[in-house]
């Protein structure tokens, strides 16, 4: 406000010093040049009354001029303040941990209202992330309960002469890699869900995965009386950029939430489909499928749709949440579908194939890549098993292993 009055108030100086210094001397040349003697009284009359109308024309503008531009002046910082002060606020507010506050509508031109939207943006993100804290703490010391309580009262019981120690042994030994593994499954979706999962990308065949994957869960599907069948088409293997162990981990969770919701008797079809830029990976049950309610929920961390079963049979719940985020660090998508309770599930892997190009280099000898991926996780995930419908009808024939 002060250096626009200053600017103002120079202008308005300038004006009327030039005014008063060249228009009387050009008014008066051109009184020169009448018939009017020099000195006379008309002569003087006449200048007298231009400097008095330019005198009062000139000194009534100003005034106003000035009076008009500091009103505006005025009113515009004044309007910027307020704005200022409202963003400076809603910043304050924000590093003080309140991330449910948002900066009101502004109205004060373009560039302020976006800089307002992207505040709103990252609060909305900033209290996203807060939420997401406070239910996995909850969802993690809900977990921790079960198998607390239970090493509490063995312990009481043995102290009490109740149970034997002998006998307490297995229960307290399964608790405590319960809690084990709940330990090592929260830092694991921690950095899941903060998008840190580290990636290791290398150029390799879907087929050399998929049979890796077959022969290490054939023992343990045979154990339980489960076919596991594999499926891929003929002709040159596609080739994608991919972490073996990382892709490996994703299919071992789903193998494995298949194999605890199928039957003995049943039967998990692990397939590959190559299509014009993408690879899918599917792996289909004819267990015990889902509902339509727990479709959307299947990635959500700690949750069970097999709510009837014990939490020491059913996983810990976070294999899914994981698993998506990895497939993710993959630049890829992963979806889950059933047809309904008791009628199987299909989980699919859809994954970039890799380039010409990239792959020619690969097999030059170039060695593989570390990448640390930041992705947005799109909404929690879950390790909840869930079935998958048989094998799809008119699979491309070809290997089959692992009956």
């Amino acid at each position: 406000m002060t250096g626009q009055l200053i600017v103002l108030l120079a202008g308005a100086l300038s004006i009327t010093v030039l005014t008063v210094l060249i228009g009387p001397a050009v008014f008066h040349y051109h009184l020169l040049q009448t018939d009017l003697p020099v000195g006379s009284a008309e002569l003087l009359h006449i200048e007298r009354a231009y400097r008095d109308a330019l005198a009062l024309a000139l000194g009534v503008g100003l005034v106003v001029s000035l009076l008009a531009a500091g009103l505006v002046t005025w009113r515009l910082a004044r309007r910027l303040r307020q704005t200022l002060v409202g963003l400076t606020q809603a910043v304050d507010e924000l590093s003080r941990g309140h991330y449910s506050t948002r900066v009101p509508a502004l109205g004060s031109g373009t560039e302020l209202d976006a800089l307002a939207a992207t505040l709103n943006d990252m609060a909305a993100q900033l209290d996203a992330v807060e939420e997401t804290r406070r239910r996995l703490l909850s969802d993690l010391a809900h977990e921790l309960r079960t198998p607390i309580a239970t090493l509490s009262a063995h312990h009481e019981a043995m102290a009490d002469g109740v149970i034997e120690p002998e006998a307490a042994m297995p229960v307290l030994v399964s608790q405590t890699v319960r809690l084990s593994r709940l330990a090592d499954d929260g830092s694991e979706v921690s950095r899941a869900e903060e998008g840190q999962l580290p990636v290791e990308l290398r150029p390799m065949t879907v087929d050399d995965l998929l049979e890796s994957t077959i022969q290490e869960w054939e023992e343990r599907f045979e154990a339980a009386g489960v076919s596991l069948t594999l499926e891929t088409a003929p002709g040159r293997p596609p080739t994608i950029q991919a972490d073996a162990d990382r892709l490996s981990q994703v299919l071992g969770n789903i193998l494995s939430n298949a194999l605890r919701h199928t039957q003995a008797g049943g039967t998990v079809a692990v397939s590959a489909t190559t299509r014009a830029s993408t690879v899918e990976i599917t792996v289909a049950d004819d267990g015990e499928g889902f509902t339509t309610e727990d479709g959307p929920r299947l990635f959500e961390r700690f949750f069970r749709a097999d709510t009837s079963r014990t939490r020491e049979n059913s996983g810990s719940g976070i294999g899914l949440t994981i698993s998506r985020a990895l497939v993710d660090a993959h630049g890829g998508i992963m979806t889950a579908s059933s047809d309904g309770p008791g009628r199987g599930a299909t989980f699919t892997i859809s994954l970039p194939r890799a380039t010409a190009e990239r792959w020619a280099v690969a097999e030059g000898g170039l060695s593989g890549r570390t990448i640390v991926v930041k992705l947005p996780i799109r909404g929690p995930c879950s390790a909840q098993p869930s079935s998958a419908p048989g094998p799809p009808a008119g699979t491309v024939g070809g290997r089959r292993t692992g009956q």
